[in-house]
């Protein structure tokens, strides 16, 4: 866990800190005052629930953007049986891109994708909400199927919810009827949203996807029942708790370890509702849960190696710099391979 949040603080590096001034905004305002007064490009009532794989940027040796690369992992993704796919986040260096290179992943992530799955990126990298809308509204034009908004970059750390609230209620004033996401990713800094704001999210009808990071069984619980009947769907990136949110009425997963093994987490997710193996289903929990100890080191040039020695073509090439790889890394990284080669052997006997 200690590398996985290295690799997104050092991923910030560059980046300016986000500080917002009060904007305009009543505070008497409701979550229907958001509510789309009109149906969006295509009429999107709710995204597929299954495993949404948060996609890593492929980077040739000079750090340029291999979109060979990327169309060839697009197309690796949706054949391991992903409902969708998270393009531009955390795991994509997204904080190491500059703005034409985020919108390029992202149209090259469709163009590959060819509509077979829907596509979500992520659209709020400024400290200007003026410039996040633009934003937003450049990334809803590629064709995706919402625009994903970073918590932590709508307030600073010392800033409650309640402004927090109000400037997500302008962004959602300036953006239309664009869909749109949330995920609480660690950078700038981790911020969790509360079951009252989730709910009052999913009340205004613009959100679809959220990505969850709280890894807490009782706060997922509340989170998810608190947006039941809104077309605002929870997807877990915690794998210790992935099965307290899918048994749960979660819609999803989107852990990084589904970078290395996606077909396992598919697998999951489809015994979840599969009568009598709940053995089965126990057993492949625990095991994806240990696995997922020896994923997060060195990530994201970890899931890279790996997709490289399973065949997909692309470089372990980050931007984002991880420490040094040690012997110890090497030797824990094949013993990853051969638990995941087993478990998919034991899966498909």
């Amino acid at each position: 866990m200690k590398e996985r949040r290295d690799f997104i603080k050092k991923s910030l590096l560059g980046a300016t800190a986000v500080v917002f001034k009060d904007l305009p905004f009543s505070a008497s305002s409701y979550a229907a005052d958001f509510k789309m007064k009109e149906p969006a490009r295509d009429k999107l009532n709710r995204l597929p629930g299954g495993l949404w794989s948060v996609m890593l940027t492929p980077f040739l040796d000079n750090k340029d953007v291999d979109t060979t690369g990327l169309k060839r992992l697009t197309e690796f993704y949706i054949q391991s049986g992903v409902s969708g796919l998270f393009a531009n986040c955390a795991s994509s260096e997204m904080y190491s891109l500059t703005d034409p290179e985020r919108l390029l992943i992202i149209k090259t992530t469709l163009s590959a994708a060819q509509g077979k799955v829907p596509v979500v990126a992520t659209g709020t990298f400024s400290h200007s909400i003026d410039k996040c809308a633009d934003f937003i509204k450049q990334v809803y034009d590629t064709g995706v199927a919402a625009v994903v908004l970073i918590t932590s970059q709508l307030a600073d750390k010392e800033e409650d919810d309640d402004t927090l609230k109000k400037r997500t209620g302008q962004l959602l004033k300036l953006t239309g009827n664009i869909p749109l996401g949330i995920y609480e990713c660690p950078s700038p800094y981790k911020r969790l949203l509360s079951p009252e704001l989730m709910k009052w999210l999913g009340e205004t009808g613009r959100f679809f996807y959220h990505k969850d990071t709280s890894c807490d069984p009782e706060a997922i619980k509340l989170k998810i029942k608190a947006v039941a009947n809104t077309p605002f769907s929870f997807f877990n990136a915690d794998t210790p708790t992935a099965l307290v949110s899918l048994e749960n009425g979660g819609a999803g997963l989107s852990p990084i370890a589904a970078n290395f093994y996606p077909e396992l987490y598919v697998e999951l997710i489809k015994r979840v509702n599969k009568p009598g193996s709940e053995k089965e289903l126990r057993r492949l929990g625990a095991r994806l849960t240990v696995m997922d100890s020896a994923a997060g080191q060195l990530y994201p040039m970890s899931a890279k190696m790996f997709l490289q020695q399973r065949g997909v073509p692309i470089t372990p090439v980050c931007r984002v710099s991880p420490r040094e790889m040690k012997v110890s890394d090497q030797m824990r990284f094949a013993a990853l391979m051969e638990m995941y080669k087993e478990t998919l052997e034991q899966l498909q006997s």
